[in-house]
């Protein structure tokens, strides 16, 4: 597997890979992280993931010349606390499904690590989804991630739960 910059010609794919992530949570009854649509047909996601591959924040994992993994680094989103120091942020990170538990997820975080460690920055953050059982915050966790604050972003007629995660570098 290589790691390389993503181009807007990797938006489809990346988007794949949000859908099928988007179809595997829905099967496993947990449609309150990312709703039950598909990202590749939202004009706001599609508008976010070109963003990300327009600037120099977007990272594909490559497997056999498929794309099997995505991140996406740079300022904080902005319904997160910022930051009171210099920090590299993690603002996308899905994998293949298909490929879950082959360390592509690890693969990419290193890379953030790397990425952080470059710019001389010695803070990562990330945030994610905050309900359900909590293994999304387990997983970052057991990446060496500790919980900073838990936040709620208005959806609606209801409150997304997110959780702010952070690694020391």
């Amino acid at each position: 597997m290589k790691i390389r910059r993503g181009e807007l010609s990797d938006v489809p794919a990346v988007l794949g890979l949000l859908d099928k992530a988007t179809e595997w949570l829905v099967a496993a009854g947990r449609t309150d992280q990312w709703g039950t649509e598909a990202h590749s047909t939202n004009p706001r996601r599609i508008a976010q993931i070109e963003e990300f591959a327009s600037g120099d924040g977007l990272w594909v994992a490559e497997l056999d010349g498929r794309v099997v993994g995505a991140l996406a680094v740079g300022d904080a989103m902005s319904y997160v606390p910022p930051a009171t120091e210099a920090e590299l942020y993690i603002r996308l990170l899905v994998t293949d499904r298909a490929l879950q538990g082959s360390g592509i997820g690890t693969d990419l975080l290193d890379h953030a690590r790397m990425l952080a460690r470059g710019l001389g920055v010695e803070l990562l953050r990330v945030d994610c989804f905050g309900g359900g059982d909590g293994a999304l915050i387990r997983y970052y966790e057991k990446q060496g991630f500790t919980r900073a604050e838990p936040f709620g972003v208005p959806v609606s007629d209801s409150v997304w739960p997110g959780q702010v995660l952070f690694q020391r570098l």
